[in-house]
């Protein structure tokens, strides 16, 4: 390898730097401040942590910056480091090094350590020019973020021994820890191996909807004013819970690098039902996704939303990276038209989009070469408590999350999407406790201070432009 790596690196630098500039010099709406609150109570069997909680606040290690919220890689990184016998990790993507310095440190104490991430990041920084602008758009950003988290001297290049040290995967590899991804099956990989989840000692397990990514946990280089995507992460300790992670962790496993090739992901893993522990004050029920595509409804993982959200009686809110599940949107409404009070946010680069129900909920279409999206259905009656939060710059609602009478709450890796549903490696938990869901709900109604609600007028123009194109 070069001592240098230069050319790839400063361009991608300057795309990063343009990209800032460009989202800097836009007019923004003023992000809320956060009002430090009084903690709630925990359920020391299950407890539940948000990268920007407002009872709580830490040094974010990569830029120095002090800002509030939990510490979700340090919370990560406590845990591995108290394991005794094994630590299974199962995540798209892992970048932080000091996630893979933990189990490293794991691996040369004796302990068991696995990882499975998705095939797409399975993959160096340390990419030639020619490597890197071969990259889709959204990649070469994602690398231009990698490449400052390793630039540890900020001198523009990556020597030898910053990739070593600064690559979460080179850490990980180098150590000898087996590493695989979803085309360990013989194929080119699943839709997405997009679960964010962590067993230790087969009695620990840790669900998240970050991927372990200074733009999911902590912020991006890109935009000082960047805090991260707002995220949630569970800790529950269940041995009975760790048992059905250990069980999907096995089926994507099968006999790892260098035995048969019986590893199962996608929708060669079998059909695996609807799973319900008693773990602490809570009852916790877990799906696993894909389910293919004759398998009906009810029993997929959207099945189990979709249940969920028909025993409201009182209220729902959502907060949602995508919403493009159809099904679950028609029961949303059929609980609207019978009282229940329905608000939901939803991440600005999906919620206008063609296929997006949170257009249907605002009573509203836009066209999409003159064509509705199969099956929508804008509200008869629109709701006007959908929109999306106002986030610092370069952020987004990565959360997957929605509470049920204040009671329930459902949660995971899993959008709510056919793709999430049908195709990708995911799970879903609903956790029936008051205690867990006064802690979403406090997330939801931070969320929900000044959010943008509504159509704005610039997607009005668009939708009222695309109906006179199509005349």
């Amino acid at each position: 390898m070069n001592k240098k790596i230069i050319g790839g690196f400063a361009v991608l630098v300057l795309l990063g730097f343009a990209s800032c500039q460009f989202m800097k010099s836009k007019p923004r709406e003023e992000i809320p401040v956060l009002v430090p609150l009084t903690p709630l109570p925990q359920d020391p069997s299950l407890q539940v942590y948000f990268n920007h909680s407002q009872v709580s606040s830490y040094s974010e290690p990569y830029r120095q910056v002090t800002r509030p919220g939990d510490d979700l890689e340090q919370l990560l990184v406590y845990n591995m480091n108290s394991a005794r016998k094994t630590v299974d990790v199962a995540v798209q993507e892992l970048r932080l090094p000091r996630i893979a310095q933990a189990l490293v440190h794991r691996h040369r104490s004796g302990i068991k350590v696995r990882v499975i991430v998705e095939n797409l990041y399975n993959r160096p920084i340390a990419l030639s020019p020619p490597q890197l602008a071969a990259l889709p758009k959204r990649e070469r950003s994602r690398y231009a973020e990698l490449l400052q988290l390793a630039d540890a001297n900020k001198d523009g290049s990556l020597s030898d021994a910053e990739i070593a040290s600064g690559d979460a995967l080179a850490i990980v590899k180098n150590a000898g820890i087996p590493v695989i991804d979803d085309t360990a099956d013989g194929s080119k990989g699943s839709g997405l191996m997009h679960h964010k989840f962590v067993v230790i000692d087969g009695e620990t397990v840790i669900v998240t909807s970050a991927n372990f990514t200074t733009s999911d946990i902590h912020g991006d280089f890109v935009s000082a004013e960047s805090r991260g995507n707002p995220n949630n992460l569970l800790k529950l300790e269940s041995s009975e819970l760790a048992k059905v992670f250990s069980e999907e962790f096995a089926l994507m496993w099968g006999d790892g690098p260098g035995g048969k090739s019986d590893s199962k992901f996608g929708v060669k893993k079998p059909a695996r039902p609807v799973a319900r522990v008693r773990v602490g004050g809570a009852t916790v029920a877990v799906q696993f996704s894909p389910s293919s595509a004759g398998t009906p409804l009810a029993e997929t993982s959207n099945g189990l939303i979709d249940r969920t959200l028909a025993s409201s009686s009182k209220s729902v809110n959502l907060a949602l990276f995508v919403f493009s599940a159809q099904e679950l949107a028609n029961t949303l409404e059929r609980k609207s038209k019978q009282g229940v009070g329905i608000r939901a946010l939803i991440d600005s680069s999906f919620i206008y989009r063609p296929y997006s129900e949170g257009m249907d909920m605002m009573g509203a279409n836009l066209l999409n070469n003159c064509k509705l999206e199969v099956e929508n259905s804008p509200w008869v009656k629109p709701l006007a408590t959908v929109g999306m939060p106002k986030l610092p710059a370069g952020d987004r609602l990565h959360h997957k999350f929605g509470v049920v009478d204040g009671t329930t709450v459902i949660t995971g890796s899993h959008n709510w999407s056919e793709a999430a549903n049908r195709t990708n490696d995911e799970a879903v938990l609903v956790v029936e406790s008051a205690t867990v869901a006064a802690h979403f709900e406090r997330e939801f109604d931070r969320l929900y201070q000044g959010a943008i609600l509504g159509i704005p007028h610039r997607i009005k123009q668009k939708m009222d432009s695309r109906k006179s194109e199509c005349k």
